[in-house]
């Protein structure tokens, strides 16, 4: 059954937007009466039946609505650096959607390569991997922040450093407490500076190894998505 996504599902009506319709019309021809799958990125889960087929607003009837459809029991924040080739990236984005999160904060760096990024694109990623993995929920994607901004977030969570620096840095494994709300800091491929490493120290963060291999950024921001899925699973 087919995937769309719309941020005004009603009580009994759901309407598309102009992009999402012209997908169902003129891409996958609907007609009316047929059934699909709609939700919202806040938790809802609907089947509905389409009671309109036009190409600029589509109109759908709800048969069966669910709501905190699949809600992850964790809260799973990643700050990581971009990786200079953005493909890799998107790439990150679309596993860690499918595994679960909860939001992502694109970083910058001393050792930074990529310094500019456009949302709206690894926004259409996110929602992509979303609508293919089934989850009601889209993790939120932050404006790219430097490393200051986020030293300087108040939160009470579980807070993470993963770097190659030194050897025998406990597993992020043995570090996780159950029910997990961790923000856990991702470096890019030229790893975090010692001075940003006890900077983040600093001001909370232990530091991790995320295993004996030295992992490519995207590689290393999996790990740890998966990590925190498992001990949470």
């Amino acid at each position: 059954m087919h995937i769309f996504y719309s941020e005004t599902i009603q009580s009994d009506t759901i309407r598309l937007s102009e992009e999402e319709s012209k997908h169902a019309v003129k891409v996958l021809r609907l007609k009316i009466g047929d059934q699909v799958q709609v939700f919202n990125g806040k938790g809802v889960w609907c089947k509905a039946r389409l009671i309109s087929e036009n190409h600029k607003l589509c109109e759908l009837q709800v048969i069966e609505r669910v709501e905190n459809y699949h809600a992850l029991n964790y809260h799973l924040h990643i700050a990581i650096a971009p990786t200079k080739n953005i493909e890799r990236f998107e790439w990150f984005l679309e596993k860690a959607t499918e595994i679960g999160i909860s939001e992502i904060t694109p970083i910058l760096t001393e050792h930074s390569e990529r310094k500019v990024i456009k949302n709206e694109r690894l926004e259409k990623v996110i929602l992509s991997a979303a609508k293919q993995s089934q989850k009601a929920f889209l993790p939120k994607l932050n404006e790219l922040s430097t490393f200051t901004q986020v030293m300087e977030l108040n939160v009470e969570m579980q807070k993470y450093i993963a770097h190659c620096h030194w050897q025998d840095l406990p597993l992020l494994k043995e570090k996780l407490i159950f029910p997990t709300n961790a923000l856990i800091l991702i470096g890019p491929e030229g790893d975090f500076s010692i001075s940003e490493v006890e900077k983040a120290k600093a001001v909370g963060f232990q530091e991790i190894s995320l295993g004996n291999s030295r992992l490519r950024t995207e590689t290393a921001g999996i790990v740890a998505c998966h990590s925190v899925a498992l001990l949470n699973g």
